[in-house]
């Protein structure tokens, strides 16, 4: 028989995955020496034992849930769910071994459980391997009844306080262990204020919390028939109730949702914790401090502490905490305490921690730490700082960054030329401003996001119910709570947008709209919020994109010493190459000209060139269109001067830059009606459909234009060379490359070399007197190509993977199609693993990389491979990419930061 229950003293704090980060914190803290209330812990395992009986039913209804049913459906399953937990029991040997350890911190405390003289009260609190905040159970006071709360008064002196923590026991008990809608509580609790006029929870006075104990256990005997006066009944229920919340509806989203799967974190453990009441007196309170402000990250403790309360009061944002500064002022021998535990936290686990704490009667006990959920910049921040404190080391430093927090960093802000003002400003709980359309409930937020609609969550506070609204929503605005209140920690934690405690914005939940002074904002109508400063504006603000952080581009400095895999940038014009320069990359892996055709009158121009029906009637559009196209190409070259830049000559089937049969027929039908000549137009459209394919993503493309009509790539090989050769006159460095897309077959490479690149290289290097040293390659993107590379290696110096196509190719999807149809149902059922057009297919298209890229290497030891898909800004692409011959990956601008990071730690981490 296995061991189910620890104390603090005798457990492993590194074991998350048995004792649940919670313990683990509990355990480390009291081996520390840190002042912990005593207490144990029953493993995760004993979860799992709870679970056994019914694991396949219920594995069956999480799976229903996984699909996200429209909301009758999922209630529905949700009903099922409870139903079949409800029907567990705690086993025989774990709540045996529960007593035996609840006897033991009898002894400890010197207190009985249940003895109405000397009362041990306990908290039993959840606590998974990985931190998942708000999304499961907790119980404090357990162990009051009608006469040990008796002795609690007698004990504290104040009988005051111990009614109003037999009140919170009553409400929370009857919530969480008995399934109670919490309305009833909640409804009961503010009439009690109004009735003796108390705005605050702690301006209530005796016989109102008396009044409210009566009132509370007549909701229980209504609704279950009564409330339990046995402790140890009371304990069975609530180990059994936070047991039961890893199954709640909410904590199976967030785990879809997180990627936490049962390697990462399987059940949750229960702690069983002696109670520190922090609603003693004004002489006590709880709080939340972070070792450094998760904001910002400035090297400063950061938090609140709320006089006369108890732990749910802070995270719940239901009044206004003090900030941890006023908290020094007033008790500034507890800071000082304080800050020293926090900060050996933060140094022995080596990251910012998010530490809760009870202040009773003036001492002062930690209750849990954890590593605490930061904004991208301050994240990116105490990396580089921590780094230099030497309490990380620089490769620690990179690892602590992920490249999600990079992409963050890039969120736009407000535009400082916008003149819009603010009409309400909260706390600035996540960063990113943005627009959307309010809506007021969590499920409304999902209907809304699934019509493609961006919303914005507004909520007077936000509960752990609302979870799947949060992911829905485009940014979450509240009226209630602060920096450490559930809507600002779970926010921060997915990287969405939000202001809370905006305490001028009343909130209408029910109603469906929002006030501000006289503005009343309905359901659907647009604002925006400002998770940089908290500033709340109606309609919507133009916005910016940020800037790098002179923390982020030192962090970057450092990954460029470590990594092996170059970053290049994906570019269309101009624009882009100015933004990748700007944010790190080492030249343009693919400057793609099609964009180039779009101004009008150059798609005029495309237009005529490709109607044309012999060289001769091509030639004079062509030489208008080069000369055209040759300054676009001259700015990349110059933003980019001395770095190289990969050109790839036209790709894209040639119908998409001709009107469409059926826009002509209706033109020729418009000026029939009219009585007017339609000729020209008809013979448009006999040309139109005779240049039409049943496949043109397989047709008349890429390299086959140049073979088909060798003159159209010379005069766009000019363009490219005479922008090269002006600016080599002008005394600068372009580095030109000129890359052949959608070969299938050494022989077109040849052919394209000596018809079209070649002559317009020696033209333009006779016309200018100038020596132009351009490489020439190709993009591998057919699956031939890769098969064949021994063969087209030989006539290129170098290959880049066209990772886009290459996965169509491989797998015969059609990307738009795929990703519209059927591909979120694959991932769904799990056919697909991901989305292989987002994520590199490694088996499959992942083998023809690594193959092509160590054959072309064999055969040409100078060849330059590198991948210019969008898997080149793909974390786990890239991580790929590293272990292959691949030497460069480009991605598109704003992901060039991200791919520096990423190339970094995946060289750190294979070296390990």
């Amino acid at each position: 028989m296995g061991k189910y229950v620890y104390s603090f003293k005798e457990a492993d704090y590194r074991n998350k995955k048995l004792f649940g980060g919670k313990g683990a914190s509990l355990i480390q803290m009291s081996q520390l020496g840190l002042r912990v209330p005593p207490g144990f812990i029953i493993t995760t395992e004993a979860c799992k034992k709870f679970y056994e009986p019914r694991r396949e039913e219920i594995a069956e209804l999480e799976a229903a849930l996984l699909k996200n049913p429209p909301p009758e459906v999922r209630d529905q399953v949700i009903e099922k769910l409870h139903k079949v937990i409800d029907s567990l029991e705690l086993p025989q040997e774990i709540w045996r071994e529960a007593v035996e350890y609840m006897k033991r911190l009898e002894e400890e405390t010197g207190r009985k459980f249940g003895d109405p003289n000397a009362p041990l009260l306990v908290s039993v609190r959840s606590g998974a391997a990985v931190s998942m905040p708000g999304m499961m159970d907790t119980v404090l006071n357990l162990g009051l009844n009608d006469e040990t709360v008796k002795g609690l008064a007698k004990w504290s002196g104040n009988e005051w306080f111990a009614y109003d923590a037999y009140r919170r026991f009553l409400q929370m008990f009857g919530k969480i262990v008995l399934s109670i809608d919490e309305k009833l509580f909640s409804s009961a609790w503010e009439e009690i204020k109004r009735k003796y006029g108390a705005k605050e929870d702690p301006e209530v006075p005796l016989e109102g919390l008396k009044e409210a104990v009566e009132r509370f256990k007549q909701i229980i005997l209504r609704e279950r028939g009564g409330f339990p006066q046995d402790p140890w009944e009371q304990l069975r229920l609530a180990i059994k109730a936070v047991f039961k919340s890893w199954m709640s509806p909410r904590a199976i989203f967030y785990r879809i949702i997180e990627k936490i799967t049962p390697d990462v974190a399987d059940c949750t453990a229960v702690n069983v914790v002696t109670m520190v009441f922090g609603n003693v007196g004004w002489d006590s309170g709880t709080g939340v401090v972070f070792s450094r402000d998760v904001a910002t990250g400035e090297n400063k403790l950061y938090g609140e502490f709320l006089p006369v309360a108890q732990g749910e009061d802070v995270v719940a944002g239901i009044r206004t905490p003090m900030d941890i500064e006023e908290f020094r002022k007033r008790f500034p021998h507890l800071y000082d305490e304080l800050y020293r535990g926090v900060k050996l936290l933060e140094r022995v686990n080596k990251d910012v921690q998010d530490v809760e704490f009870t202040v009773e009667k003036g001492v002062l006990y930690f209750l849990q730490a954890r590593n605490a959920k930061m904004t991208a910049l301050a994240r990116v921040k105490t990396a580089v700082d921590m780094a230099k404190e030497g309490i990380i080391t620089r490769e620690e430093a990179i690892l602590y960054v992920k490249p999600d927090h990079v992409l963050q960093l890039l969120y736009p802000r407000i535009d400082p030329k916008a003149k819009a003002k603010p009409v309400a400003q909260g706390l600035p709980a996540s960063p990113g401003a943005v627009s959307g359309q309010v809506v007021f409930h969590p499920d409304d937020a999902v209907r809304w996001a699934a019509e493609g609609k961006r919303v914005i969550l507004a909520r007077v506070e936000t509960k752990p119910d609302d979870v799947h609204g949060f992911y829905a929503a485009v940014g979450i605005l509240t009226s209630r709570g602060g920096m450490t209140s559930h809507a600002a920690v779970v926010a921060r934690a997915i990287g969405k947008p939000a202001v809370v405690g905006a305490e001028s914005v009343e909130i209408h939940e029910e109603e469906k709209y929002l006030k501000i002074g006289d503005i009343v904002v309905k359901e659907g109508e647009w604002i925006t919020i400002d998770g940089h400063t908290g500033n709340v504006y109606i309609g919507v603000v133009p916005t910016i994109e940020a800037e790098l952080i002179p923390e982020l581009e030192e962090l970057l400095s450092w990954a460029d010493q470590v990594r092996r895999l170059g970053v290049r940038a994906n570019a269309d014009l101009p624009d882009d190459a100015a933004i990748a320069r700007k944010f790190g990359a080492e030249g343009i892996g693919l400057l793609r000209i099609e964009r180039m055709f779009r101004k009008p009158e150059r798609l005029e121009l495309l237009r005529r060139i490709i109607l044309a029906e012999s060289a001769e009637e091509r030639r004079p559009y062509l030489e208008k269109l080069y000369k055209a196209l040759k300054e676009d190409f001259k700015e990349v070259f110059r933003i980019m001067d001395g770095l190289p830049v990969i050109v790839r000559l036209i790709d894209p089937p040639l119908h998409e830059f001709l009107p469409k049969p059926e826009e002509v027929l209706e033109q020729i039908y418009q000026r029939k009606m009219r009585g007017e000549d339609a000729s020209e137009l008809e013979k448009l459209y006999k040309r139109v459909k005779a240049l039409q394919e049943a496949n043109p993503m397989l047709g008349h493309r890429g390299v086959r234009v140049g073979v088909t009509h060798p003159d159209f790539y010379y005069y766009l090989n000019r363009a490219i060379l005479e922008a090269a050769a002006e600016l080599k006159k002008a005394g600068h460095n372009p580095v030109v490359e000129i890359m052949i897309p959608q070969v299938a077959d050494a022989r077109e490479i040849v052919f394209v070399k000596e018809k079209s690149i070649i002559p317009a290289l020696r033209d333009v290097e006779k016309e200018f007197g100038v020596s132009l040293n351009v490489k020439i390659g190709t993009m591998v993107e057919t699956v031939r190509a890769a098969l064949t590379i021994d063969e087209i290696a030989k006539h290129v110096d170098f290959i880049s993977f066209g990772t886009n196509d290459l996965t169509q190719a491989v797998f015969s999807f059609s990307r738009d199609d795929a990703e519209n149809k059927f591909i979120p149902q694959y991932l769904e059922l799990e056919i697909l693993d991901a989305n292989p057009f987002e994520t590199l297919d490694v088996k499959g298209v992942g083998k023809l990389v690594e193959y092509a890229a160590a054959t072309a290497k064999e055969v040409n030891p100078s060849i330059e491979v590198g991948v210019c898909g969008e898997h080149g800004g793909d974390l786990k692409s890239i991580y790929f990419f590293h272990k292959t011959k691949v030497d460069y990956v480009s991605a598109s601008p704003f992901r060039v930061p991200l791919a520096r990071l990423a190339a970094a730690q995946a060289a750190i981490l294979q070296s390990k």
